[in-house]
């Protein structure tokens, strides 16, 4: 795990949530603060004080249309990550990050890039239970098969978990298991559906579509950005009784491997091998 604070990370977090919030208002794109980061806006006025990253949430539409103009909407030293941009991004959904420092998550997954913010894309999902499910299973997946693809096989060691990493990476190409998803993803729109979810967040995040409802103004760390309309019914499906602090040892942080808040990722010397 790379030495650095957290109050560190959550400054330039803040600064890259900062300017996509004013890059979607200008543009007239539908955002959400979600999942923790709502929790810590409601809970905490921002930040959780553990938390280590940050994630907002767009319809499908907007988060297409970000994809599409971001490049030319963000000022340097911002920039998008995703598999629509770089084919070679193991991620399942769109990061925004900060081009002058540098951060690999995990030593033995391809992922180089900078500090960043989570955006994820809402869908439409269906009112039956086991339609949903039947979609989730096959989400995660085909989400599992782009992480085994995307790491290094040996991670484990040259044994038989070496085998099907190593067999994914000689037959499929990331950006075939990229669409595959998206498939699954996108089969019924926002607009459309009575139910909505973020799929990388898993089931806890189906819910009715009027709880994302209107973007309504919320103070983080002193600045209005914006959550959701019901903010107490969206927590409650989330997390439950969000209000109660998990005990310290419930308190994820990512621990990423390295962290370098003074030189750009495009600068890194990248010795690491998955192919």
């Amino acid at each position: 795990m790379a030495d650095y604070s957290v109050k560190q990370i959550q400054e330039r977090i803040l600064s890259i949530m900062l300017v996509i919030d004013k890059v979607c208002r200008e543009h007239n794109i539908t955002y959400y603060l979600s999942d923790g980061t709502m929790l810590g806006a409601v809970r905490h006025g921002g930040f959780i004080p553990w938390d280590d990253d940050a994630d907002m949430a767009m319809p499908r539409a907007d988060y297409e249309r970000f994809i599409e103009h971001g490049s030319e909407w963000l000022p340097e030293p911002y920039e998008l990550l995703c598999v629509e941009k770089n084919k070679k991004c193991s991620g399942t959904f769109l990061k925004v990050i900060d081009g002058s420092t540098t951060l690999i998550e995990r030593w033995g997954l391809y992922q180089l890039g900078g500090v960043y913010v989570d955006i994820l894309p809402l869908d439409g999902v269906a009112k039956s239970k086991w339609r949903r499910k039947l979609r989730f299973n096959r989400f995660h997946a085909v989400k599992s098969l782009i992480y085994l693809r995307n790491r290094d096989p040996y991670k484990r060691g040259r044994g038989y978990t070496s085998w099907l990493p190593r067999l994914l990476q000689a037959t499929v190409s990331n950006a075939a298991l990229q669409r595959l998803l998206k498939r699954i993803q996108t089969k019924r729109t926002y607009e459309d559906a009575p139910f909505i979810a973020d799929f990388d967040s898993g089931e806890r995040s189906v819910m009715p579509r009027e709880v994302m409802g209107k973007p309504t103004p919320i103070l983080f760390e002193g600045h209005e950005l914006l959550g959701v309309e019901q903010p107490d019914t969206y927590l409650k499906y989330v997390f439950g009784d969000y209000m109660q602090l998990p005990p310290e040892n419930k308190r994820r942080i990512h621990g990423f491997d390295y962290v370098d808040f003074n030189h750009s990722y495009h600068d890194y010397h990248d010795t690491r091998t998955f192919r």
